[in-house]
């Protein structure tokens, strides 16, 4: 006896997504574990040594957490307004900060001590950042000027002064002590050199500068701000080499991962993206649960955190295969390597499963079609997956056994029926299928119209007669903008050949058909 094929509803499902190396790689980030601050977070930075702590910047304190307890190591809290900008020098010792009130402040990590105290500037200070050589700060501040600072004589060594307007986002070289970058709400980018006592190259980002960032060789760099991220080269006099337009609310921060390969931006539409900085295409999209203000990540990619604007910070721990985590960091000894070979030679059988078949199918197997309609009519079914129901009416229309199907219904379900057609019948997956099942109903039931009139189920078919005339007028819009087209692609070439031939003879098979049910109901 030949096997029983089962009602083919795959047709209809979505495609399936192409699983890249960057999306398996960043989903691994799993679930985020959600934290509640005590104001908006203003800034998250991580520290670049084992254990890679982080430190997350929020109304008056700076807290840092231990990404794999995600609970809080260290409480920074002298500060009497609101701190900004907490960030780690590169052996991860020490801390700067700046607060409301102008001052920055240079902190032990380990001890929680309060080290320097850098006093100058008149506006509060949003971001301040180590140089590469440990020994400098630089400070960028809302009285439009930046600073450069010497840890050890507390002193400050320089101060530019061409913003026009508040400094907010700002970066140091990574391979250049005496080189600082500073983006202001002006829109104006400005490179520093601190060996110079005034700005040595400025750019345009078009939008008040949120963020900047250096790329690892130091001569590359990156801006966001408004809904775009640019990318200038510093070495050939700030020329833009791309414009990355993929959020669309402000962009409000950005990070390098993996080593510098990849961009990952923040926005205040709630996603993160991720970029590949050889292409500057997007590999992979985070989403979050509210505006994105900050994001930090670990060095190794293990941990990303987002600062929301609710106080909230979500931290994404990447999830290991249990495999590896089980592996042991030495080598195993001689007897465990020969029981590891030993196991690997076994042969393993799959477990033998009888394929489940649904309860419409088994009906249709015994022919009964008219529980087989009955089990895809249910309301679980048709709210859910109406493929299902379509691919049921498919079956049973090449069967030619919708006609028994339908036969001596009741007005409940003929008003089911009808309204489930109304429904989906626009939707281009089931349009020719429910046409010919509109059809076969209209067949069953012709001698019976009469019944129908004041009923609801004749009500229900002057709905379905009006939605049919409402596909019918947008075919024919469709077929005016269609010809429209083909006039001004002939225009354009007289010589290239019509491609839109088969579109036109699918357009009017389908208008003819949707003619015919629209002439039957009337």
């Amino acid at each position: 006896m030949a096997q029983f094929k089962k009602t083919d509803a795959k047709i209809y499902s979505k495609t399936a997504t192409i699983q890249s190396p960057d999306t398996i790689y960043w989903k691994k980030l799993g679930v985020p574990s959600l934290v509640k601050e005590f104001g908006a977070i203003d800034y998250i930075d991580f520290s670049p040594v084992e254990p890679y702590l982080f430190a997350v910047t929020a109304s008056v304190r700076v807290q840092i957490y231990n990404p794999v307890t995600k609970l809080v190591v260290k409480n920074i809290t002298k500060f009497q307004e609101g701190a900004h900008g907490g960030s780690f020098r590169k052996d991860g010792n020490l801390l700067v900060a700046g607060d409301d009130l102008g001052k920055v402040r240079l902190f032990d990590v380990s001890t929680k001590m309060f080290l320097r105290f850098f006093e100058g500037h008149k506006g509060p200070v949003h971001r301040t950042f180590f140089t590469s050589d440990g020994l400098h700060v630089a400070s960028y501040s809302d009285d439009r000027t930046v600073r450069y600072w010497d840890i050890a004589t507390e002193q400050g060594l320089s101060t530019y002064a061409e913003h026009s307007d508040y400094v907010r986002a700002g970066c140091t070289s990574p391979v250049s002590q005496n080189v600082i970058l500073s983006g202001g709400y002006d829109r104006k980018i400005n490179m520093y050199d601190t060996r110079m006592k005034e700005c040595v190259l400025s750019v345009d980002h078009g939008h008040p500068v949120e963020s900047l960032v250096f790329l690892p060789s130091g001569g590359i760099f990156i801006s966001a701000g408004g809904t775009s991220v640019n990318v200038y080269d510093a070495l050939a006099g700030g020329r833009k080499l791309a414009q990355l337009s993929q959020h669309h609310k402000t962009v409000t921060c950005l990070q390098l991962a993996n080593d510098g390969k990849r961009l990952l931006s923040g926005s205040l539409d709630r996603h993160v993206k991720v970029y590949d900085i050889a292409t500057y295409q997007v590999v992979h999209t985070i989403d979050s649960s509210n505006a994105i203000l900050s994001l930090g990540i670990s060095k190794n990619d293990d941990t990303l955190v987002t600062g929301l604007v609710d106080g909230l910070i979500a931290i994404y721990r990447r999830e290991l295969d249990p495999r590896e985590k089980d592996e042991p960091q030495k080598s195993r000894s001689r007897s465990s390597r020969y029981h590891q070979i030993y196991e690997a030679a076994d042969e393993q059988l799959e477990e033998f499963r009888h394929e489940r078949i649904e309860g419409h199918d088994r009906m249709l197997r015994q022919y009964e079609y008219s529980k087989a309609l009955n089990a895809v009519m249910l309301p679980s079914v048709i709210g859910k997956w109406p493929e299902k129901t379509v691919a049921l009416i498919k079956e049973l229309i090449r069967r030619k056994g919708l006609h028994r199907a339908l036969a001596d219904r009741n007005q409940d379900f003929l008003m089911k029926f009808i309204l489930f057609i109304t429904r989906h019948i626009g939707d281009h997956r089931f349009t020719p299928t429910l046409i010919d099942a509109a059809n076969v109903l209209l067949d069953v039931y012709e001698d019976k119209f009469n019944e129908f009139n004041g009923t609801i189920v004749g009500k229900s078919f002057a709905k379905l007669a009006t939605k049919l005339k409402e596909e019918e007028r947008l075919v024919e819009e469709f077929l005016n903008v269609q010809g429209m087209l083909e006039m001004i692609s002939v225009a354009a070439d007289s010589t290239e050949p019509d491609a839109s031939d088969d579109a036109s003879i699918a357009y009017d098979a389908s208008l003819k058909a949707k003619n015919q049910t629209v002439i039957s109901i009337e």
